[in-house]
C-alpha cells in the first residue's frame, strides 16, 4: 500500500490507462488490446513493489563552512550521503530544507551509488537577516527508472547557522577606561597602555618559596616576595536601545539593525583592544563578553530583538549597578531630554563616555516633525553638557567615518 501511495503522476496516469485498456478489452473481446492492457497496469504497480520493498541504508553528515557569518555572507554546507549497504541504489532525489531566508530549497539528483559509496554536494547559503537558522533536516526521494514510483525518507539531524550582525573595522582611538586587579592589588583607573611592574613585599607564613625575590631580599635584608597579582583588565559597559518606538525604517537598512551592527562593531573592537564588555540593552543587562570572546556578543546580537519598551529606565539602572566600569558606550536611537539626561548622570570623574546618536531624521523624512527635531537637540545637548562625547549617525554612513571623535575628550567635563 505504501508503494501506491508513492506513484507519480505519471505512474497514476499508467495505471488509469492500463485499467481503461483492460475494460475495453474484456467489452470488445480483443486479445491484443488485453495483452497491453496488462502491460500497462503491472508496470507501475511492479515498480511500486520493488521500491517499497526496497531498503537502502544511508548514512548522512552535513558540515557548514563557516558556522558563522555575517549578514550578507556566504556558507558553504557540504552534504556527505554514504551507502552502507551492499546493494546500489537506483535514482535519488535529494532535497535540503531551509527557511526561506537562507533562499530557495536546493535539489539534487544522483543517478547511482554503488554499494559503499560516497557522494558529496555542495551549495552555498546566505541571508541579509541576523539570526540563528537551522538547516535540515535532509530528505531523500527514491524512485524507479521510469519515473512511476517515488518514495520519501527523512534523516533527523540538522545544523544551525549562525547569521551575526554587519562588523565594521574601526580605527584605533585612545578611550580611558577601569581596570580591575585582584590579589594584593586594588582596583584603579588607567589609560589602556599597560601595567605597572609589580613590587616585592614581606614573606609571609605559608608563603610559596619559589616566589622569592632574591634581588630585593638581598637589598632589604629580609626575606621579600612577588606579590600575587592578577592581570588586570579594563572593563566597560555598552548600552544598546531596542525599543520599538525610538528606531524607524523596515529591513536591513532601517535604524535598528544600524544600531545593531554599531554595537556589534564596536563590541569586536573594544574586546580586540582588551576589554571585558557588559551588553546592556533597555530591558536590563544581558550578556557579559569576555576579552577575546567577541563571538559570544556577535551570538546575542544575532538573535536581538525590538523591544515594547517606552523608556530606558531598566538599561540606565543596569549601568547605574554594575559599578567599576571605566568606560560606557551607548547606541541610541529616538532620546528625550529627560532620558539624556538620566543618562549623563551615569558620568563621574574617572569614566569615559560615548554615545552615538542615529540621525532619525535621515530615516524618517517628511515625518520627522519639529518636535521630535527639538527633543532630538535638547536630548544632545544635555549629554554633551553631561561631559558624554557624542557621534551623530545619519542613514547611509559608516561608523568608521565618525569613530574617531570617540577620541576627543574636549565636551568632557
Amino acid at each position: 500500500m505504501s508503494g501506491l501511495k508513492a506513484l507519480t503522476p505519471r505512474g497514476r496516469s499508467f495505471l488509469a490507462s492500463g485499467v481503461a485498456a483492460l475494460l475495453c478489452a474484456l467489452v470488445l473481446g480483443e486479445q491484443d488490446l488485453l495483452r497491453v492492457a496488462v502491460l500497462i497496469t503491472a508496470m507501475p504497480l511492479l515498480a511500486s513493489l520493488v521500491v517499497a520493498r526496497t531498503r537502502y541504508r544511508l548514512a548522512c553528515a552535513r558540515r557548514l563552512s563557516p558556522a558563522r557569518v555575517q549578514a550578507g555572507e556566504d556558507s558553504t554546507v557540504t552534504l556527505r550521503l554514504e551507502n552502507i549497504t551492499r546493494l546500489p541504489t537506483g535514482l535519488l532525489l535529494v532535497e535540503d530544507t531551509l527557511q526561506y531566508a537562507l533562499g530557495t530549497r536546493p535539489r539534487f539528483v544522483l543517478d547511482r551509488m554503488e554499494s559503499r559509496g560516497v557522494r558529496e554536494i555542495d551549495y552555498k547559503v546566505s541571508s541579509d537577516l541576523r539570526g540563528r537558522f537551522p538547516i535540515g533536516p535532509l530528505s531523500v526521494r527514491i524512485a524507479d527508472p521510469f519515473g512511476l514510483v517515488e518514495l520519501t525518507r527523512s534523516f533527523t539531524i540538522t545544523d544551525t547557522l549562525v547569521v551575526t550582525p554587519e562588523v565594521v573595522p574601526l580605527p584605533p582611538v585612545r578611550l580611558s577606561g577601569e581596570y580591575s586587579g585582584g590579589g594584593d592589588s586594588r582596583t584603579r583607573s588607567v589609560a589602556a597602555a599597560g601595567d605597572d611592574d609589580v613590587a616585592p613585599r614581606e614573606y609571609r607564613q605559608g608563603d610559596d618559596l619559589r616566589r622569592v625575590h632574591w634581588r630585593s631580599t638581598a637589598r632589604r635584608g629580609e626575606l621579600m616576595v612577588r606579590r600575587e597579582e592578577q592581570e588586570r583588565q579594563s572593563r566597560g559597559a555598552l548600552l544598546l536601545d531596542t525599543r520599538r518606538h525610538a528606531h524607524r525604517g523596515e529591513g536591513p537598512r532601517s535604524s535598528f539593525e544600524v544600531a545593531v551592527s554599531a554595537a556589534a562593531s564596536i563590541g569586536v573592537h573594544l574586546s580586540a583592544e582588551g576589554l571585558a564588555l557588559r551588553l546592556v540593552t533597555d530591558q536590563g543587562a544581558r550578556h557579559v563578553v569576555d576579552t577575546g570572546q567577541s563571538w559570544s556578543l556577535l551570538d546575542t546580537l544575532a538573535v536581538i530583538r525590538q523591544s515594547t519598551a517606552r523608556s530606558l529606565e531598566h538599561g540606565v539602572g543596569a549601568l547605574r549597578q554594575g559599578g567599576g566600569e571605566g568606560l560606557i558606550i551607548a547606541v541610541l536611537g529616538a532620546l528625550d531630554p529627560e532620558e539624556a539626561l538620566a543618562l549623563a548622570r551615569l558620568r563621574h570623574s574617572g569614566v569615559t563616555a560615548v554615545a552615538v546618536l542615529l540621525d532619525l531624521a535621515s530615516w524618517d523624512g517628511a515625518s520627522w516633525d519639529a518636535v521630535a527635531a527639538e527633543n532630538a537637540r535638547a536630548a544632545r545637548s544635555v549629554l554633551t553638557g553631561g561631559g558624554w562625547r557624542v557621534l551623530d549617525l545619519p542613514a547611509g554612513a559608516s561608523l568608521a567615518g565618525v569613530w574617531p571623535e570617540a577620541g576627543n575628550n574636549r565636551s568632557a567635563a
